[in-house]
């Protein structure tokens, strides 16, 4: 029975329900794709705004799907997925080479919309 059900039940019964303050992670629990969502969006977001594939390749955990990129993953709340992770020039991780950019990007809680490009710029 999913909360909007249990809310409902409760309101017609003249129940007390606070399922409107939710915390972040039973909103996004109801939508297990979000973060998949996200994790690709940020992705793309970074590759778009760091000249595309032919020049940018972002670290290998911004291609872990399975686990929603839970390694480049730095807070998940209610505003939204943040991640942070590097990247540089195609192949950089894979031979070895020095990142030359690193991202923090924001995405919204839904995983549909980019919420801030926090840094996009050299390694910190």
């Amino acid at each position: 029975m999913s909360l909007r059900t249990i809310s409902i039940v409760l309101a017609l019964s003249g129940a007390t329900c606070l399922t409107d303050l939710a915390s972040p992670s039973q909103a996004q629990a109801e939508d297990p794709y979000s973060q998949i969502r996200a994790l690709n969006l940020a992705r793309n977001t970074a590759v778009q705004e760091n000249g595309g594939l032919s020049v940018y390749q972002p670290a290998p955990c911004m291609f872990a799907t399975g686990n929603g990129g839970k390694d480049c993953l730095i807070r998940n709340t209610i505003n939204g997925y943040t991640y942070n992770f590097l990247g540089g020039a195609p192949g950089w991780s894979v031979y070895g080479n020095e990142p030359t950019t690193e991202t923090e990007i924001q995405i919204a809680p839904d995983g549909r919309s980019v919420n801030q490009i926090i840094y996009n710029g050299t390694p910190r």
